[in-house]
């Protein structure tokens, strides 16, 4: 490198180490001794290997950087401002306060540039696997001789506490086996964790580690950014592997009392350590939050470079649309609209609506995807080794394999977390509308990267099987009870719990038509009952709760509450009560939060207030239900692990059947009729010693 290059790498990389000490003792909380030790190596990916366009961060085309290290946050933060992102000066200063766009770990959708948010670690590791899938299949479907619309890399920081998380091996053993030769990561390998030395728990051999998954693995000194940019030019020309260059560094970097001690990770340096710091370092010792003009003409090469690259991409796009016009107008409607045909309804599965035959609502649901299949290439997924019992197949296409990157059958082996995590990063990547499958029981291996997708916002379908204890012999390992009340409790997360085969389609209408968060769709292992009443499923399950039997009861005697596998009881319930003269409602609500987030009048008109007699029947935890039953309201449900037996000796055991609801119906008939009795008498007898 020349010796310009040499000096304005130097700048960068002193402007990183004073802007991480200077905002993380402003906000007296922070992180300041990863940026400081892995200055170098960023500074080295960002000036000359990087390639992004300041001006326009989401160019479909440009290479995406991932801190997984994200407690290092004022590292990317100071790279933003440098490069020239919408990230200001005082935008530092307002480093971890209240609406700033500089929060304490990288927030997507806040910080122009940052592309996920990271900070549980190990996830933006996982997540670079999905981008990198993500960028291969799209690729394969849409690169033609000589128009390569789709190709860019992968890049990142990941950190020792990354790699020790769980997910991480989960999601290289995948990464390697698929032959992601896109992905490239520095490894910062400072030996430093918060309780102490990382030796305290963590002395596995990682270079040995990933060499086994099948990693390309270079060791450098992390300080060297001579040797850094070598290993980053042999990463990129090993194509046929994932790369993970391991950077030995010194947390803290420069610290003459903190460098290489746990009390840098994460914790201010304090200001007389700063002091110090920064004399060491040749800087003004009293200027704050300095930024030279050599550090940001440094990045004058990156910004031509993305800038460049865009340019070349908008012309090739240009003659791409002459030449293969309808390839063109499907990367359009992917990339510039939701995706989705205006004939959406049209090409969902004419499902029956009486006769005998009783269906799965999880082989509803693969109907559903190979209805879309052609319609929609980019509606792309698989299973954690349960595709035959999930039902994500598309018939007659070949497997996503390191020889086959257009596959549309994604096998993600038994690694649950790894695939949530590789979903959230194919939906940032945007392309692609990814879904995944297996046994509702498993959301527990799944959460961490669920609750990213619903606060990234990120269009992602999880189908979550065998959803409840009618999977039977299994058993209570195998049984969920208290999953659905637990995904809901995640914010913006939609869960939807279909009763028949019309309600899976609709709910599968409605998950790809939302936009600005994830779907959960939990469907049954056992066959259910077609239903004259989801007649209206499309804009019922749409609204999250409709009336499905009993609609001409204005004010009914009985509202009963179904979801999934249950509300045909409710419904032949309803007619057993209707035939002693009760007037019942039957409403199904697929999706609690759908229905919460209707207007006040909608709400009335399904749940009427002059109706407080309300039963849920749901095989699952009680847990959740009282808001909506209200005071007077009762719940069937099931507060306490299941058995291991055939179903139908399940639901006789926890009375799921429809027996059991009319009972409980009848007693809360009952019940209100005594009580509004008595408290007639008490108040004639009031009325007549006031007279």
């Amino acid at each position: 490198m020349s010796e310009r290059n040499q000096v304005g790498e130097q700048a960068v990389v002193d402007t990183i180490r004073t802007l991480s000490m200077d905002a993380v003792q402003k906000a007296n909380s922070g992180h300041p001794g990863m940026p400081m030790g892995m200055a170098d190596g960023a500074a080295v990916m960002w000036l000359h290997h990087l390639t992004t366009d300041p001006d326009a961060p989401d160019f479909v085309d440009r290479d995406r950087f991932i801190l997984s290290a994200g407690h290092g946050s004022m590292l990317i933060y100071s790279l933003l401002h440098l490069s020239g992102h919408e990230l200001s000066l005082q935008d530092l200063k307002e480093f971890r306060q209240l609406h700033s766009k500089t929060p304490g770990h990288p927030e997507f959708g806040l910080t122009p540039g940052v592309e996920v948010t990271t900070g549980p670690l190990g996830q933006g590791f996982a997540t670079a696997v999905g981008m990198a899938m993500a960028e291969s299949y799209l690729a394969a479907h849409f690169n033609r001789p000589g128009f390569n619309i789709v190709d860019h890399s992968v890049l990142g920081i990941c950190s020792d506490g990354d790699l020790e998380e769980g997910i991480s091996h989960e999601a290289a053993s995948l990464a390697g086996h698929l032959g992601l030769g896109k992905i490239n990561f520095l490894y910062d390998d400072n030996n430093i964790t918060i309780d102490g030395d990382a030796k305290l728990a963590f002395s596995e051999d990682t270079t040995q580690r990933f060499e086994a998954y099948g990693w390309h693995v270079q060791d450098v000194d992390g300080h060297d950014r001579g040797a850094i940019h070598a290993a980053l030019q042999s990463a990129k020309a090993v194509t046929d592997r994932p790369s993970l260059i391991r950077c030995r560094t010194h947390i803290g970097f420069g610290s003459p009392n903190k460098q290489d001690s746990a009390s840098s990770h994460g914790a201010p340096l304090g200001e007389e350590e700063i002091r110090l710091t920064k004399e060491g370092m040749g800087w003004p010792v009293d200027a704050q939050f300095d930024v030279p003009e050599a550090a940001l003409s440094a990045f004058d090469g990156l910004r031509a470079r993305g800038r460049d690259k865009r340019d070349r991409w908008t012309q090739t796009f240009e003659r791409y649309q002459s030449e293969h016009p309808e390839l063109a107008a499907q990367w359009l409607s992917i990339h510039e609209g939701d995706g989705l045909p205006a004939d959406l309804e049209s090409l969902l599965p004419g499902f029956a609506t009486n006769g005998d035959d009783k269906t799965a609502t999880r082989r509803s649901s693969g109907a559903v995807i190979n209805a879309l299949a052609e319609r929609l290439p980019h509606l792309w997924g698989g299973s954690a080794d349960l595709a035959g019992s999930n039902m994500t197949l598309v018939a007659g296409e070949p497997s996503f394999q390191r020889d086959q990157r257009d596959g549309r059958n994604l096998h993600y082996g038994i690694r649950e977390h790894g695939m949530a995590a590789a979903m959230n990063g194919m939906a940032l990547h945007g392309g692609v509308i990814p879904y995944g499958g297996t046994f509702l029981t498993f959301s527990d291996y799944m959460r961490g990267s669920m609750r990213l997708s619903a606060l990234m916002k990120q269009r992602v379908v999880y189908i979550l099987t065998h959803d409840s204890i009618f999977l039977g012999e299994d058993g209570p390992t195998h049984q969920s009870v208290e999953h659905a009340a637990a995904l809901r409790l995640i914010p913006g997360m939609h869960v939807m719990r279909p009763a028949d085969t019309r309600e899976t389609s609709a709910a599968w209408a409605a998950a790809l038509r939302r936009t600005d968060g994830p779907t959960c769709l939990l469907l049954s292992r056992q066959g259910l009952p077609a239903i004259a009443g989801t007649k209206a499923a499309l804009d019922g399950v749409e609204r999250g709760a409709y009336v499905v039997h009993g609609e001409g009861h204005a004010t009914p005697d009985m509202i009963l509450i179904g979801t999934g596998s249950e509300l045909h009881l409710c419904i032949e319930a309803a007619t057993t009560l209707e035939a002693d003269g009760h007037k019942v409602r039957v409403v199904s609500m697929p999706s609690v939060e759908r229905f919460k987030a209707q207007s006040a009048t909608y709400r009335e008109e399904v749940l009427p207030s002059a109706s407080p007699l309300r039963l849920s029947v749901e095989a699952g935890t009680t847990s959740g239900w009282a808001e909506l039953v209200g005071p007077l309201g009762d719940t069937v449900g099931i507060d306490t692990f299941g058995e291991s037996a055939p179903a139908s000796d399940l639901a006789e055991h926890f009375g799921f059947t429809t027996a059991h609801v009319t009972d409980r119906a009848q007693a809360m008939l009952a019940s209100f009729q005594e009580d509004a009795k008595r408290h007639i008498e008490t108040l004639q007898s009031a009325l007549a010693r006031v007279s």
